[in-house]
């Protein structure tokens, strides 16, 4: 299928998607939102572009191989538990600064596991539906 009034819309759509699935990740932590339905919003909008253009075009546009973020994602949330471990705590326990960002607030190892959590949503998306896509 090729539709002109799509194809043109996903140049646009694009960049808007990534950025909402940012904000709903930051706002995650203290918010509804978080890493896994950033990470949705985010390979939708990958999944759009590929269907309007094909998948070679989403690939360059993802700019980086699922595997390798499914890999950084699975690390990033490991490591989101390790503070808590050297404070003597229970892995996975939340750690916070001590000072507040006006947008964010406290920052803290939620926000770490949330952004491993979102890079892993994205990964696996879009090693399925690149997968399920190119499939003759």
């Amino acid at each position: 299928m090729h539709s002109v009034i799509l194809y043109t819309a996903t140049r646009y759509m694009l960049p808007l998607l990534v950025l909402v699935s940012f904000f709903l990740l930051l706002r995650g932590h203290n918010e509804p939102g978080g890493g896994f339905v950033g990470g949705l919003v985010a390979a939708t909008s990958f999944t759009l572009y590929a269907l309007a253009h094909n998948v070679a075009k989403a690939r360059r546009a993802l700019r980086i191989d699922p595997r390798t973020l499914i890999a950084v994602g699975l690390a990033t949330a490991f490591v989101s538990g390790l503070p808590a471990l050297l404070r003597g705590e229970p892995f996975m326990t939340g750690q916070w600064t001590a000072f507040e960002l006006p947008v964010l607030g406290k920052l803290g190892t939620p926000l770490l596991f949330d952004a491993g959590v979102y890079q892993l949503v994205i990964g696996i998306s879009m090693m399925i539906i690149f997968a399920l896509a190119e499939e003759d």
